[in-house]
């Protein structure tokens, strides 16, 4: 694809943008702006606050990171742009996004967060920044070390700002701002607007620019561009129905989203085991290794991305056709995030979640916020994926009749006839055909089928004495003491945000949280007990040193 002259006026040019940006987006082949870009890009230029609302997808990072580094005064000392975002997966892309649309204007980018060396960082504010890229629990840690200074920041933007709220960063977020001039210029971008967004808006951004980017509606009696569907299976069979499902499917290229690091690869091998080509994405590989991921799914080399929410946000892949819930999403938002995944720029996609029997609730909630309906299906039969199979033997040798040249196989059909029926010598070659294909049909074990269970009237789950979430002890999570509870003013926010921050585990990773007077409890994935309880050991837990470790039979013994 050729990208346009940088004078194109239907393009970037148009947007008033400096002639080192527009050159910067012609090398990268960008040509034309998204909606939520063209409609963003000049009140920020203007200096105006801004309450942006789009999908995911849609292109928010240039949105904001172009002005940005329009208004930027390169070269000082001191930073004149932060960025907050909430994981550490989108604050190495948003930084990487930001200096390559910077490359041209020099522009120094530094990512901020938990999990890497803080000396790295702290080297990088000493020589000099222009835009810092956060996660709210380090840059309050680095604001509280007094290692860096938010007094000449100029404008702040706060990215997916309904995931940092979910994920406990509320009150860190509030500190930043406070310690960011009162005349400073405020972007906030989000998917979804809960009403705690609309309090940061009314405190902190002054008559800001409301912009609110649509997904298109389907035309009348044309099919939604993402398919959604959910099938419901027992836990001990859903890796047979997946791979079931994804045989009768056929994806280009699909996202199976699970819940754990160790669900991922439990899974990767399963699917790789069954002939399909799947990768491993979650947050215990290093940038190096998931670089090499990508790669391998965008060249073709692989067809299946198993990945936990780390994925979710920032990734573009042209020839994705499907999502996979492997777990129903706790929160209806990440639901929405994934799928968003496909369906883009007019393209349809498909998006298919495995639920247990009990998770009716759970999809009956993402149906209602996100007013679309998910269609129950029903697991394919062995009938279903023979018929599936023999269908696409059908399709390859019809199309090796009308396209191939078969002259030269003329000379066995020949020979054979002299001995068989055509049509014997016919049924042996699509055997053949099939049999190499899709190997012999060894799938003989049915998949029990099962139905979405109402919950009974006035029937409660089983909670712990703090927070809404459900006790999971046993079922994959490993509950962890720490020496601080209600005495020392910790709230679950303090907990969940310390985790997150320090941690590749989200907000919706953790489990159940009960806090005493004294200590308190927090559960987390089994496969990332040593993780949490290092670098939350090295790091603080509402301002201070916490000790955390594993539960005890009696936790007021530690």
């Amino acid at each position: 694809m050729t990208a346009p002259p940088i004078d194109d006026a239907s393009g970037f040019a148009d947007l008033g943008l400096r002639p080192e940006l527009l050159q910067a987006l012609t090398t990268l082949g960008y040509e034309e702006p998204t909606p939520i870009q063209r409609e963003s890009i000049p009140p920020i230029i203007e200096g105006r606050d801004l309450l942006g609302q789009a999908a995911t997808g849609t292109g928010k990072t240039a949105a904001f990171a172009l002005p940005v580094l329009q208004r930027l005064t390169v070269g000082g000392t001191d930073p004149t742009a932060l960025v907050l975002v909430p994981t550490r997966e989108l604050a190495m892309q948003v930084s990487e996004a930001i200096h390559r649309y910077g490359r041209e204007l020099g522009a120094r980018v530094v990512p901020i967060y938990g999990g890497q060396p803080i000396v790295r960082q702290l080297q990088a504010l000493k020589h000099g920044v222009d835009v810092i890229v956060a996660t709210p629990g380090r840059a309050l840690d680095h604001l509280k070390r007094r290692t860096m200074s938010l007094d000449s920041i100029r404008i702040v933007v706060l990215d997916e700002a309904d995931e940092m709220l979910d994920m406990g960063f509320a009150e860190d977020i509030e500190a930043l701002l406070q310690a960011t001039p009162d005349d400073r210029q405020t972007v906030l971008f989000s998917a979804t607007m809960p009403p705690r967004i609309t309090g940061i808006v009314k405190r902190h951004l002054r008559e800001p620019v409301r912009i609110e980017i649509k997904r298109e509606a389907a035309e009348a009696g044309a099919s939604p561009q993402v398919r959604q569907s959910a099938y419901v299976v027992p836990r001990s069979h859903k890796p047979a129905a997946l791979g079931r499902i994804l045989d009768v499917e056929a994806p280009t290229a699909a996202i199976v989203f699970c819940r754990t690091r160790h669900e991922v690869d439990s899974l990767t091998e399963t699917l790789n085991g069954r002939g399909y080509r799947a990768e491993a994405l979650h947050g215990g590989m290093d940038q190096g290794q998931r670089d090499r991921v990508m790669n391998r799914l965008r060249a073709g080399a692989a067809e299946l991305l198993v990945a936990t929410d780390v994925a979710a946000r920032g990734l573009d892949i042209d020839q994705l056709t499907h999502v996979v819930n492997y777990d129903v999403p706790s929160a209806p938002e990440s639901y929405v995030h994934r799928i968003g995944r496909v369906g883009r720029a007019g393209r349809e996609g498909v998006a298919i979640t495995l639920a247990e029997p009990r998770e009716h609730r759970m999809l009956k909630n993402i149906e209602r916020i996100t007013k679309q309906r998910i269609e129950i299906a029903k697991v394919p039969t062995i009938a279903d994926l023979r018929n599936r199979r023999m269908e696409g033997t059908l399709a390859s040798v019809r199309e090796s009749i009308v396209s191939d040249d078969l002259d030269h196989f003329r000379v066995v059909v020949e020979t054979l006839t002299d001995e068989f029926d055509l049509m014997e010598i016919a049924l042996a070659a699509v055997k053949l055909a099939h049999e190499a294909s899709v190997g012999s049909d060894d799938d003989q074990v049915e998949i029990p089928e099962v139905s979405l269970q109402e919950e009974r009237k006035g029937s409660k789950p089983d909670r712990t004495k703090v927070g809404a979430k459900p006790s999971r002890v046993g079922q994959g999570m490993t509950r962890l003491y720490i020496n601080a509870g209600r005495a020392a003013r910790i709230r679950p926010n303090d907990i969940v945000g310390a985790i997150a921050n320090e941690t590749r585990l989200s907000g919706r990773d953790i489990g159940a949280i009960e806090i005493t007077d004294q200590f308190s409890l927090v559960e987390v994935p089994d496969d990332a007990v040593d993780e949490v309880i290092a670098r939350v050991n090295a790091s603080t837990i509402a301002g201070k040193k916490r000790s955390i470790r594993r539960e005890r039979f009696d936790p007021k013994s530690g």
